[in-house]
């Protein structure tokens, strides 16, 4: 083969890689990315195994001390792995990135310049082709042995030049795309600390629980939370128990509400046979079914004044009686106890211990109201959009931008629940007109159709205060003769939300 078609071999291979490298880069994930692209190079350079390790450019240190942000293998088994890390420290990637040069050997083992470091030896490495990634290295590609003849030559140096090269560019791309999306997304921090995956959001508000929980949940002690109903206390109580040292143990739910005293006793202490009338049987009690793991106990201001001075004694000594038993039993359960009510007001007024208050309180966490993380309710629709359609089985369908404004706007007295039953009810209508593929704003307000109005009969707490925001928003606007600017710094809104006000109710500009 002459020099020429020598040449135009090896342009045709740069570019026919830097092609498929450019098609990888609508990538927005890194890993994906990653893996894809090592494969690549492997396949091209004809390489038996293939290792790739990158870490974040704000830090610019490379190697499995630094702790790796992203890192892949190819065609390597775990010994393999363990093996090309060892580099890092005192071999061939340790060179190659201590001068920032690509390092090419027929044979490791026989080369001058590695046969005497330990690594080199202890492996006993073969053909190595080694490139730094970006300048100075961010990460390392790093291909070993041959599947095809010969070692690796100076066309397959250059392909991985090329390669290291176009990867350090979508590679930083990913990873300032990561760190913004880190930044923008407060939760993150304390998401990895948790099993959080069923907990929609990412506003400060819901950030700062994670928080609470991230700290509270790995210590055995008895949390409290408070918290308007349809919050969802039930589902943070869930995530400290799954975040913590129980979780493998039961999490068992008890509602204290429309309970008597002796009903509600023997609910969670059980009773023996013959303990009252009734009692056929011997019954086991909550407190015995959470053994090694977690009770939850909802609505707990409603516990009656006897029953609060008997679950007291049990918090303060894990020990119990069942109803007509002699015997004191032992149970090892942490407590998570949830209301609604101010319990420092019910301890004024004598409904509520001032004892067991203090006692449940050591570790309390108040789960925010939707009004608190507004931000959280555009992801809410979607979440529970999907969630609709898994259960009941039906075709796909989304939320219009109408939709989401409208929601966004709206005032949820019932928080999270009553918005996920307003837009289970949307989907379903939506779902039931032909040709449909989004719902609107008069799915999530059927009875909004017409003009708002406060002096609508028979109008609902929800859409009294709808229509006072649509009249507010309205006649500002009209004041300053639709000035959205103007009318935002009136309003105290940033201009964006009044404008997602004005979608969100119809408004129109009526100066035309």
């Amino acid at each position: 083969m002459s020099v020429e078609s020598s040449d135009a071999s090896q342009i045709r291979r740069e570019r026919d890689l830097f092609r498929q490298l450019l098609d990888l880069g609508h990538r927005d994930e890194i890993e994906p990315f990653l893996e894809e692209a090592l494969s690549l190079i492997v396949a091209v350079t004809g390489a038996a195994r293939g290792y790739l390790e990158l870490q974040d450019s704000a830090r610019r240190t490379v190697g499995p001390s630094a702790g790796s942000l992203s890192w892949m293998a190819r065609g390597c088994s775990d010994e393999d792995v363990a093996q090309i890390r060892q580099e890092f420290s005192r071999g061939v990637i340790a060179e190659a990135l201590a001068s920032g040069n690509t390092i090419v050997t027929a044979s490791a083992t026989d080369d001058p310049r590695f046969r005497d470091r330990g690594s080199v030896r202890d492996n006993h490495l073969q053909a190595v082709l080694c490139a730094p990634i970006g300048v100075p290295p961010l990460g390392v590609l790093y291909v070993q042995d041959r599947t095809l003849p010969g070692p690796f030559s100076e066309d397959d140096r250059k392909l991985a030049e090329t390669f290291a090269r176009t990867v350090a560019v979508f590679a930083d791309r990913l990873l300032v795309r990561r760190r913004l999306s880190s930044e923008a997304d407060p939760t993150l921090p304390f998401r990895h600390l948790l099993r959080a995956d069923g907990i929609v959001g990412r506003s400060e508000a819901i950030a700062r629980l994670l928080k609470g929980v991230s700290i509270a949940a790995p210590i055995n002690i008895d949390v409290l939370l408070t918290g308007p109903s349809g919050t969802g206390k039930t589902r943070v109580a869930r995530l400290c128990h799954d975040s913590s040292s129980r979780a493998a143990g039961p999490f068992v739910e008890f509602n204290c509400a429309a309970l008597t005293e002796s009903l509600l006793e023997s609910e969670l202490f059980g009773h023996k046979r013959g303990a009252f009338t009734g009692a056929d049987t011997d019954k086991t009690g909550l407190v015995r079914a959470a053994d090694q793991g977690t009770l939850f106990l909802d609505e707990v201001a409603e516990i009656p004044l006897v029953a609060q001075a008997k679950l007291l004694k049990f918090l303060d000594s894990k020990r119990y009686y069942p109803r007509g038993a002699t015997k004191s039993l032992p149970a090892d359960v942490r407590i998570i106890a949830a209301t609604n009510v101010d319990l420092e007001s019910a301890v004024k007024n004598k409904t509520f211990r001032e004892d067991l208050f203090h006692r449940l309180n050591v570790m309390p966490l108040a789960v925010p109201t939707l009004a608190e993380r507004r931000d959280d309710i555009a992801d809410f629709v979607r979440h529970f959009c999907r969630r609709t359609i898994d259960k009941f089985s039906l075709r796909t369908i989304e939320p219009s931008e109408g939709a989401l404004r409208a929601a966004e706007a709206a005032e949820w007295p019932g928080n999270v629940r009553q918005l996920e039953n307003a837009v289970q009810r949307a989907v379903i209508f939506a779902s039931s007109e032909e040709g449909v593929l989004r719902f609107e704003r008069r799915h999530l307000f059927p009875d909004a159709g017409a003009p708002l109005s406060m002096s609508s009969r028979n109008i609902t707490f929800q859409d009294a205060t709808r229509a006072f925001q649509a009249d507010l928003v309205k006649t500002t606007l009209q004041g300053v003769d639709w000035n959205v600017a103007e009318a935002a710094v009136k309003l105290d809104l940033a201009r964006s939300h009044v404008y997602n006000l004005i979608n969100a109710f119809g408004l129109k500009d009526g100066r035309d």
